[in-house]
């Protein structure tokens, strides 16, 4: 399991109303990522992924674009140890 890490990402610009969580938990359940995923009330989207370290970053690489109605400003991520995860799920 040495090969897993954990990206805590928040993600600005128009990413709330058009689908942003809902496509960054399918894409994270495609890669199979743990973690989860969703909205601050400032705008922005919060997320977790943990897994293996390249599948990890092919989700924060992905999180510059996004779902296809996203406009992102900007993607910032902390990288961590795994805190133990279990299935992606949206966050209410």
């Amino acid at each position: 399991m040495a090969d897993r890490t954990r990206a805590h990402v928040f993600v600005s610009g128009k990413v709330q109303g058009v689908y942003y969580r809902a496509n960054t938990r399918d894409t994270a359940q495609g890669k199979g990522l743990d973690g989860w995923v969703q909205n601050l009330s400032d705008g922005r989207v919060e997320a977790v992924f943990e897994g293996p370290e390249s599948e990890v970053e092919e989700m924060v690489e992905w999180c510059q674009t996004g779902s296809p109605a996203a406009d992102v400003d900007d993607v910032t991520v902390n990288y961590a140890s795994p805190e133990g995860e279990d299935g992606f799920r949206i966050r209410r």
